[in-house]
């Protein structure tokens, strides 16, 4: 059996969330699946498991206080500013994914598009 990268149903399930999305693609970053709005990472199912979420970096503190597994992404030993991990846990229900996903397509929207 091979070793998946990501989880494919969790990507499957954010699939399904942003379908509706204008703009929306996919491509395969940092082991994972990211969605990206214009060209902007907004969520991504992680090659750790759960998701890497893009916030705006304002709000990271409260949105950190609403998940219990929430916390802040660090690559190459350092803390990522607007950029948040979620344990797959915690996005068991389809209304926790939503509000994880909106939150990452929604801040990903007020940036400028990328070519």
């Amino acid at each position: 059996m091979r070793a998946m990268a990501y989880e494919e149903v969790l990507a499957e399930r954010i699939r399904d969330l942003v379908s509706h999305e204008g703009g929306v693609t996919e491509k395969r970053m940092f082991g994972g699946l990211a969605f990206l709005v214009d060209g902007n990472m907004a969520v991504a199912a992680s090659g750790r498991g759960g998701l890497m979420v893009r916030v705006d970096p304002e709000e990271s503190e409260a949105l950190l206080a609403t998940s219990p597994s929430a916390t802040r992404m660090v690559m190459g030993g350092r803390e990522m500013e607007g950029w948040l991990r979620v344990e797959s846990s915690d996005v068991e229900t389809g209304d926790e994914l939503e509000r994880w996903v909106r939150t990452g397509v929604g801040f990903a929207r007020t940036l400028p598009p990328r070519g």
